[in-house]
């Protein structure tokens, strides 16, 4: 298994923080499959942002629904939060910086705080390894690829 994201050792506060709302399964992994998908959107929207939803199951990252309505442009994506399912698969977002920062800015800390316990920021160049995952106050969690089957 080839793991990306944040390197560091957690703290018990962000390890607290990891834990979905209301008592669920941590998210601790991404499909690598779904990992591509996003790189391959992302690329396809350069150099407009992109936005996306993260759907997982058993604590790993499984789907990429996109809400209808979501709007790209060069220095944003609008994602119309009223137009999100009651779906508590959902767990959070994931949207690309083209500049290759990816960094929450204090827009996308303001949405993390609104929707789901992980978000994921993707870069250029959009490969397996210029990405990172937040929590919900925007803090770099790890999560790790895997192939596994989802059960």
């Amino acid at each position: 298994m080839r793991v990306t994201g944040f390197k560091g050792l957690r703290t018990e506060k962000q390890t607290e923080k990891e834990q979905a709302p209301k008592g669920g399964v941590p998210v601790t992994r991404i499909k690598r499959s779904v990992l591509e998908l996003i790189m391959a959107a992302a690329r396809e929207n350069y150099p407009n942002e992109w936005s996306g939803q993260l759907r997982a199951k058993n604590g790993v990252i499984f789907e990429l629904p996109m809400l209808p309505g979501t709007l790209v442009g060069r220095d944003n994506a609008l994602v119309n939060l009223w137009m999100m399912p009651i779906d508590y698969s959902l767990v959070g977002s994931v949207h690309s910086h083209p500049s290759g920062n990816w960094s929450p800015s204090d827009a996308d800390r303001e949405f993390f705080r609104k929707f789901g316990s992980v978000h994921i920021i993707v870069g250029r160049p959009y490969d397996l390894r210029s990405w990172q995952a937040y929590d919900y106050d925007g803090e770099p969690i790890y999560v790790g690829q895997t192939n596994e089957r989802i059960r």
